[in-house]
């Protein structure tokens, strides 16, 4: 196996915000490898939709049901009219495991996403695989040929479509409803959060101007103390100045009787 294809592998299992970046690691790697080919194939992947990034991911996280659902496909084409309900649950499991992967993410998980998700699996399975892209990196969503996508689906019974269809759909709700109250709860938690820093930074800010006041109040404390000491040294001085002059006039009185004599 060349650098590039585990490369390419890496690539298309990180998260879609890091795709670009990753993108460009690789690029940077393979260039430092001597792998100039890989290096320039990696940088022209194209970031993938939303849907697309949820099918690769499907296909890296959910194997065994993404295997189940080419295996059946494969049947359906043969003619084996008892491969329908594998497909089925197959496509189901698959949905499922799409909205817990979107949810994971951080992705918005609507109906026209799962619906592209469906319809690229659809188109996989018709065609028997991801060509021409590698498996697991699609590049952009398929939808189905004409011929197979009426083989796969007269394999299936109105009815059984409808049911299938009935039940993904009350999965998507059940799972959307969960994304939603854990949103919820992620926001209300968030709330909690921003409302006990609100509180921490008004008891620090109230301590802090406490703090501020008492400093204030020494500060002018120890200010009218160096003024009064200050006023007290300046009347030392010219007390010992004072002092000083009344020596000098006695050394100079002592001095002239001396002379008198």
């Amino acid at each position: 196996m060349s650098n590039y294809d585990p490369a390419l592998q890496r690539l298309y299992q990180v998260p879609l915000s890091s795709f670009v970046a990753e993108r460009k690691r690789l690029t940077a790697e393979l260039r430092a490898q001597g792998d100039e080919a890989g290096a320039a194939e990696i940088a022209k992947r194209p970031k993938p939709l939303t849907s697309v990034w949820a099918v690769n991911q499907l296909y890296w996280q959910a194997r065994a049901p993404f295997d189940a659902l080419l295996a059946a496909a494969a049947r359906m084409r043969a003619g084996d009219r008892g491969s329908g309900k594998p497909y089925r649950d197959a496509i189901a499991i698959l949905r499922r495991r799409a909205v817990s992967i979107l949810t994971d993410a951080g992705c918005a998980v609507s109906d026209a996403t799962l619906r592209r998700v469906a319809t690229t699996l659809t188109a996989i399975a018709a065609a028997g695989g991801f060509a021409p892209d590698p498996p697991g990196a699609l590049s952009a969503d398929r939808d189905p040929p004409g011929f197979e996508t009426v083989s796969l689906a007269a394999a299936q019974p109105l009815s059984d479509r409808q049911q299938t269809a009935d039940a993904d759909t009350a999965a998507d709700r059940a799972a959307r409803e969960r994304a939603s109250r854990a949103a919820r709860r992620l926001a209300a938690e968030r709330k909690q959060q921003e409302a006990a820093e609100r509180e921490r930074r008004i008891a620090e800010r109230s301590r802090a101007q406490t703090a501020l006041r008492n400093a204030t109040t020494e500060l002018r404390t120890r200010e009218r103390a160096r003024a009064l000491l200050e006023q007290q040294l300046r009347d030392a001085e010219m007390a010992v100045d004072a002092a000083r002059e009344r020596v000098n006039e006695l050394e100079r009185e002592i001095a002239r009787l001396d002379q008198a004599d």
